[in-house]
């Protein structure tokens, strides 16, 4: 078989991993992890020390530990103590976790970025905390995390390769199986670099699109 004919014979099952693997376990990720990362940077800037501390230690021990060694802790870990997880699920929780850690600490940020001004003009309206949050904090604090947090995604999509390594059939695995069977090693992974690639150019270029708009909103 010639290279061109592998890279014509690999490129659909390569692609199809991406599309019914890579992409929906990092949209599912990335959801329930901004959920969870919205949870944590409530609590860490929480007045209540018992809300705090086991936000910030959180925090701490998933930006001090590699997604590798989380994902393990999951799929081998978790068995061990007498909880049975398959891969798609321990892979879709360590990525969440993951997640969850390093969107915490922007949101946190674009929270704390939003002028004091704000807080005490929605108190002055009769707002409590709850609803200036809501109505008022959260949603300027969405448009300055847009950028890192769709940073955050980019590297997530290239994280799910991990994936492969519990037996999660996605982009990187797809390449895997074709290489081995193919024994052109070079040729399929430059193909699955390409694929990458390719799809991280499309969410920088929806990420701009945004960005853009986002800021004519602000303008106007």
């Amino acid at each position: 078989m010639t290279t061109a004919e592998l890279i014509g014979d690999s490129l659909w099952p390569i692609v199809s991993g991406a599309l019914t693997g890579t992409i929906p376990l990092a949209l599912v990720s990335m959801a329930l992890g901004l959920v969870l990362a919205l949870l944590v940077a409530l609590a860490r800037l929480s007045p209540r020390a018992w809300l705090r501390a086991p936000a910030r230690a959180y925090v701490s021990l998933i930006r001090g530990t590699p997604l590798l060694v989380q994902l393990f802790v999951v799929f081998y870990g978790l068995p061990s103590i007498g909880v049975l997880v398959d891969p798609w699920p321990s892979a879709i929780i360590a990525f969440s976790l993951n997640v969850g850690g390093y969107a915490a600490e922007v949101i946190r940020a674009a929270i704390l970025s939003v002028p004091r001004g704000q807080w005490e003009a929605a108190h002055m309206i009769g707002m409590d905390r709850a609803q200036a949050l809501r109505r008022i904090i959260l949603p300027q604090a969405a448009r300055v995390s847009v950028p890192p947090l769709s940073n955050t995604f980019i590297s997530l999509v290239k994280d799910t390769s991990l994936a492969s390594l519990i037996l999660v059939t996605e982009l990187f695995r797809r390449a895997e199986q074709i290489a081995a069977f193919s024994q052109q090693f070079m040729v399929v992974y430059i193909e699955a670099a390409a694929v990458y690639w390719v799809i991280c150019l499309v969410l920088s270029a929806v990420q701009s699109r945004l960005e853009t708009r986002l800021d004519r909103h602000v303008a106007h």
